[in-house]
Parts: C-alpha cells; structure tokens; sequence
C-alpha cells in the first residue's frame, strides 16, 4: 500500500515521517488539518492522539509517558503494559494511549484518539484520537 491510498474508514492518510525516524518509545507531535496530534511508537505499535488534555486543556502529548501501575494488595505495587501511558504536563491525569481513555475513569474521560483498532470517541470531553500506522517505511496518519 502506498501512503496516499485510502485507508483507516476513509479518512485521509497524513504522512508523518520515515519510519526510522521514530523508533519504539518515541513520539512526534505534528499538526494535520490544524490538529496538534501526537504520534506514538510503543514497541513497534503506532497510536495517534489529540494534543490536548481534557480536563484543561494542557498539551498532554508533551507529557510523561510512564507504565500502569497496579496495586494487587495493601502496599505492593506492580507496572504492567510498560509505555503505555500518557501522564497529563499539568495535573497528571493519565491517559491509556492504546485507546484514548482516561486510566481512572475510563468509561466517562477519553482524549480524542485516531483509529487505531480505537472507534473515535464523539462526546464533547475527549481528546481526539486517529489511525497510525507504518506505510511503506513512512509513519502515516489518517485524519
């Protein structure tokens, strides 16, 4: 498939960069159609994000990526999907970059995420999220 073919429910696809150029827990913010959107590679998987926090607006893509920590008894703790989380610059909400969704409250606090095997979320609270993927040796998003 070549970057310009459709794909992603016909959306257009957006080149990003070479694929070489973001490598495993990298991440380009990039602004498509005058969306600042984050583009992230976690273990060879490609996820796409809206730049803004729903909670306040802050640039979340800018944020800390960190893994999930779960506390499966009183005082221990474990990471789980490593690289997998965006934590908001500003007041530290986290985000599950697979999906958008906000790592507390899931089911009601999404950012807006690119189909990336994601359905888009359309309520007014989330970050937008779009289709990443690598075409050809070239990061391609589809907006």
């Amino acid at each position: 498939m070549s970057v310009g073919e459709a794909s992603g429910g016909g959306r257009t696809p957006h080149p990003v960069c070479a694929a070489a150029e973001l490598p495993p827990g990298r991440r380009r913010i990039v602004t498509i159609e005058g969306k600042s959107i984050g583009v992230f590679n976690v273990g060879g998987r490609y996820f796409a994000l809206r730049n803004r926090c729903p909670h306040r607006g802050a640039p979340l893509c800018e944020g800390q990526v960190v893994d999930l920590v779960t506390a499966p008894a009183p005082y221990a703790w474990e990471n789980e999907r490593f690289g997998e989380i965006i934590r908001c610059p500003w007041h530290s909400w986290e985000f599950d970059l697979t999906t958008g969704r906000s790592v507390c409250h899931p089911d009601s606090i999404r950012t807006k995420s690119y189909p990336a095997g994601v359905a888009a979320p359309t309520e007014h609270d989330r970050a937008e999220a779009y289709e990443a993927a690598e075409r050809g040796g070239v990061v391609v998003v589809w907006v």
